[in-house]
């Protein structure tokens, strides 16, 4: 028995599987990260604030999106506009003792009511600067004030209606939840591959063989004693074909393999070509195919050569006669195979 070999498929499943972990580890940091850094709560469930907190000490709170209740809005007689599009309109209203700037969206506002007697509104909270320092001076010239004086008696702080993207949040969380849950999920099943290699695809796929348990038994037994056939990344025992490369790992039972070909891809940089490598294609019965890319060709003609030779029903070589009875043999859709494999195994 060679040491070398000796549980080689199972240890190449969890090596193939502790690779993968890094994407959904990082991506999930990333996430938490972005989660505290841009205050993302916030803007899924906004802090509920009352008339006696002002919009400047809730910004300094950190409580930058906000659910409240105004009363006595009333229509400043000027609007934000993006364009020729309004985007807002500005009103006031008394808040804390100070009079408070509020930007409506034009729907809740219908486009400019000339007073509002009570609103409930969900907005962002935020430091009055550009658009809004252009609207605090020309709205001080109308009241003949200088626009310090109305500075002083107003907050620097408003209320942003329109900030407050509904639909564009509920795209952003339902993006962030749904990466985030698929990064779970991922974690989760890369962690199981490799605390029980059985479980992994490579695995899984022979429930439509047999006991996948028993038949990666059986080729890490024969894997052990000594494959008959050995490149880099793909073997051949007396019953099974073998991959462990780091595109990922398969078994095949050799009897079940009905057709195999080699397909060359050319790799350049601009007009410069600097190599080819081959992938080797396997379709087997049950729908089950298997692709071995990035291999050589003296690899894959002699793994070619061996299968062809173990079975002589295997068809060789890539052409539309030997598609069409692939075809032909295939039964069932690999998912309904498996389910009556997993039903009958039940039984």
């Amino acid at each position: 028995m060679i040491d070398n070999y000796e549980h080689y498929i199972t240890k190449n499943i969890k090596a193939f599987y502790k690779r993968r972990l890094f994407s959904p580890i990082v991506y999930i940091i990333l996430l938490t990260v972005l989660w505290f850094a841009f205050s993302l709560g916030d803007i899924l469930s906004p802090i509920h604030i009352d008339d006696s907190v002002s919009f400047e000490a809730a910004y300094k709170d950190s409580d930058r999106y906000v659910k409240t209740t105004l009363k006595k809005l009333y229509f400043t007689g000027y609007t934000m506009k993006d364009g020729n599009d309004i985007k807002g309109y500005y009103y006031y209203c008394m808040r804390d003792k100070h009079c408070s700037i509020v930007l409506l969206a034009p729907s809740t506002c219908e486009e400019g009511l000339p007073s509002i007697d009570k609103l409930t509104v969900v907005g962002k909270i935020v430091k009055g600067k550009g658009t809004y320092t252009q609207f605090v001076n020309k709205l001080s010239k109308d009241l003949s004030w200088d626009s310090k004086g109305l500075s002083d008696t107003i907050t620097g702080y408003y209320l942003n209606e329109p900030e407050y993207h509904l639909k564009t949040t509920i795209f952003m969380f339902v993006f962030y939840f749904g990466t985030l849950i698929y990064a779970v999920i991922s974690l989760i099943f890369y962690i199981l591959c490799i605390r029980f290699p059985v479980l992994a695809p490579a695995c899984q796929n022979l429930v439509v063989f047999g006991n996948p348990h028993k038949l990666l038994a059986e080729a890490e037994e024969e894997l052990a004693t000594l494959p008959q056939l050995a490149t880099e990344d793909m073997f051949i025992t007396e019953h099974y074909f073998i991959m462990t490369s780091p595109y990922g790992n398969a078994i095949v039972p050799i009897k079940e393999i009905l057709w195999i070909y080699k397909y060359s891809t050319l790799h350049k940089i601009l007009w410069y070509h600097f190599s080819i490598s081959y992938t080797l294609h396997i379709s087997a019965n049950k729908h089950l195919y298997i692709h071995c890319p990035k291999n050589t060709k003296s690899d894959i003609d002699g793994i070619i050569d061996y299968l062809a030779e173990a079975n002589h029903d295997i068809l060789v070589g890539f052409s539309e006669e030997n598609r069409l009875k692939v075809q032909a043999v295939q039964g069932k859709p690999l998912h309904v195979e498996r389910l009556l494999a997993w039903k009958k195994k039940k039984k």
